[in-house]
C-alpha cells in the first residue's frame, strides 16, 4: 500500500468522490496505519495458560484458546471504501481468518485493486476474496451462506436490521 499510495487515493477519489489529498493522507494514509497495527497483533493472538491464584491450588485452570472463525463476510458502504474494508478486513485476517468481502456497488475499485496489490505480495489465493454486485444478490447470498461464520457490516439501518433477524 504504502509503494502504491498515489493510485490508490487515485482510485479512492474516482470510487468514493474523495478529494485525492484529502483520500491520499487519511483514506490511504489511516489504512496503512491500520494494517500496520494488526500486522503486529499476529504473532500476538495465541493461546496460553494463565496463572491464577484460589485457596485450592491445582484445582484451577484457566487458559485462551487462538481458534480462527473460519470464513468471514464483510459489507461494506460507498463512503470510505478503504477504510472500511481495511478497519474490517485486517483484525480479521490477523486472527487467521479468511474474508469475502462486498464492496458497495456503486464503489469496488479500491478493494479489487487491494485485492490485486495483497495477491502481488504473496498473499495466498483464497485468503482475501472481493465479490461485486448488488446488496440483494450478493449480499443476501452471504448472509445465507453457510460457511460463512460471521459477518461484519456496516451500511443502512433497515438492512441491518434486516441482517439481524436472520
Amino acid at each position: 500500500m504504502e509503494e502504491n499510495k498515489e493510485e490508490l487515493a487515485t482510485i479512492e477519489s474516482i470510487d468514493s468522490g474523495a478529494v485525492y489529498t484529502l483520500a491520499l493522507k487519511v483514506h490511504v494514509g489511516m489504512s496503512i496505519q491500520v494494517w500496520r497495527y494488526f500486522a503486529g497483533w499476529c504473532d500476538k493472538i495465541q493461546g496460553e495458560t494463565i496463572p491464577i491464584t484460589d485457596a485450592r491450588p491445582n484445582y484451577n485452570l484457566c487458559f485462551t484458546r487462538r481458534e480462527p472463525i473460519g470464513v468471514v463476510g464483510l459489507i461494506t458502504p460507498w463512503n470510505y471504501p478503504l477504510m472500511m474494508l481495511s478497519w474490517k478486513m485486517a483484525a480479521c485476517l490477523a486472527a487467521g481468518n479468511t474474508v469475502v468481502h462486498k464492496p458497495a456497488q456503486v464503489s469496488p475499485l479500491t478493494a479489487l485493486k487491494f485485492a490485486e496489490l495483497a495477491a502481488r505480495v504473496g498473499i495466498p489465493a483464497g485468503v482475501i476474496n472481493i465479490v461485486c454486485g448488488t446488496g440483494s444478490q450478493v449480499g443476501q447470498a452471504m448472509c445465507d451462506h453457510p460457511k460463512i461464520r460471521k459477518l461484519g457490516f456496516t451500511g443502512s439501518t433497515e438492512v441491518g436490521a434486516q441482517i439481524m433477524a436472520r
